[in-house]
């Protein structure tokens, strides 16, 4: 069995104003945002309302996120998170399974 070679992969999705809403609503959350601060070890972090599908990796989205993302991969300014899959549960967000949130950090 060999390897599927992907050229490109379509990454975008629409929330439902309701489900956006409540998963906004729980990424802002303060100790939601006490606990990604923790972990990143800074002095807080804010959510930049930011999602994004990882997408395979191929030739033209080589760090799995679609390219206008990759900008804040290389940045140490912001944070690139999985949301909890108990977070899109609660907020209903069954498509996409998977997604990413971003967040600005700041270290004073």
């Amino acid at each position: 069995m060999g390897l599927k070679i992907i050229d490109s992969y379509d990454g975008s999705f629409a929330l439902e104003a309701d489900a956006k809403a409540a998963l906004f609503a729980l990424l802002t959350g303060e100790r939601f945002l006490e606990q990604v601060a923790a972990q990143l070890r800074c002095a807080r972090v804010e959510f930049t309302e930011l999602l994004f599908q990882p997408v395979p990796y191929s030739s033209e989205t080589p760090k799995g996120m679609p390219a206008e993302f990759e900008r804040y991969h290389n940045s140490s300014d912001f944070a690139i998170i999985n949301v909890p899959p108990n977070f899109m549960f609660q907020a209903k967000v069954f498509h996409p399974s998977r997604l990413c949130a971003i967040y600005q950090v700041f270290q004073t």
